[in-house]
């Protein structure tokens, strides 16, 4: 179980929201973090501690595929992203660079900015606020690749074992 801070958003977060168009030029992480969801919220930079929560909508991640904004969302400490439902390509994204994506779309319904929860990254299991809801865990395989720190890491780690 991890703990963290709820950090609430709506229906249809796009890439550009997440990170604006005009900060794809930055390539390092911590650059990228100091622009994540300043256009939809100029605080959240300044209020999101490590391992905090963005709980939003339906199709969070949606727009271009960039994986900027996935990146700029883990390196600005955000431990997981749980929504009603994802674009696809940011889910993926999101997976391959070691940010956890939870679906659930009760949880995204009934979380209030500011709360605190605690989730189980492989059953899905969220509590909060004495309700316990079940969102989509991540499958074994999946977990390993997040575990590993994204898809990257992961496959360095299987080709040292075969060596």
């Amino acid at each position: 179980m991890i703990g963290g801070v709820i950090h609430k958003f709506g229906d249809h977060v796009d890439t550009d929201v997440i990170l604006p168009g005009r900060y794809l030029v930055l390539r390092e992480p911590q650059e990228l973090a100091k622009h994540c969801l300043e256009g939809l919220d100029p605080t959240f930079t300044a209020r999101v501690k490590p391992g905090d929560f963005v709980v939003a909508g339906r199709n969070f991640g949606s727009g271009s595929s960039r994986e900027h904004a996935p990146v700029a969302l883990k390196a600005v400490g955000v431990g997981c992203i749980v929504a009603a439902s994802f674009a696809r390509i940011f889910y993926r994204n999101a997976i391959n660079i070691g940010l956890p994506v939870i679906t659930c779309p009760d949880f995204a319904r009934d979380a209030k900015n500011g709360a605190s929860a605690q989730i189980d990254m492989a059953s899905g299991r969220i509590e909060y606020q004495g309700h316990v809801y079940h969102g989509e865990g991540l499958p074994s395989a999946i977990r390993a690749i997040v575990d590993a720190g994204g898809l990257v890491p992961y496959v360095q780690q299987r080709l040292s074992t075969l060596a």
